[in-house]
This record gives structure tokens, sequence and C-alpha cells, in this order.
């Protein structure tokens, strides 16, 4: 069994992602954050959010460019 984290803190996606927890906050508020889940009063990101999250943006970057 892994014992691989399976989920993000927002404080460890942030981290992990290098991003601030401000712009994390303006990303969920304007839809482009990752998807979030409740458990309990915890808020986490889970590792495959995370990785759609960064293929959407990378996808987007691309359009742009």
């Amino acid at each position: 069994m892994s014992t691989e984290p399976q989920a993000y803190s927002i404080a460890q996606f942030c981290t992990a992602h290098s991003i601030s927890r401000a712009t994390f906050y303006n990303l969920l508020n304007q839809g482009r954050a990752p998807a979030v889940m409740k458990v309990g009063k915890r808020t986490l990101i889970s590792i495959e959010s995370a990785l759609e999250w960064r293929e959407r943006l990378t996808a987007e970057t691309a359009k742009a460019a």
C-alpha cells in the first residue's frame, strides 16, 4: 500500500504548485481552481483533480499562444 498522499490541503496544494493562497482563492472565485472536496471541516484537493487542473491550464495556455 502506498503512503504517498492522495490529496492536498489547500496550503499543500499552493506550496506544491508555487502559488499563493490568494491566487488559489482568486482562481476558485473565477471557477478556474481545481475541484475541491470537503472531508469534515477540511477542504482537500485530490491528486487527480490537481493533475486535471494542470492539464487544463496547459491547454488554455497553448490555445492563447
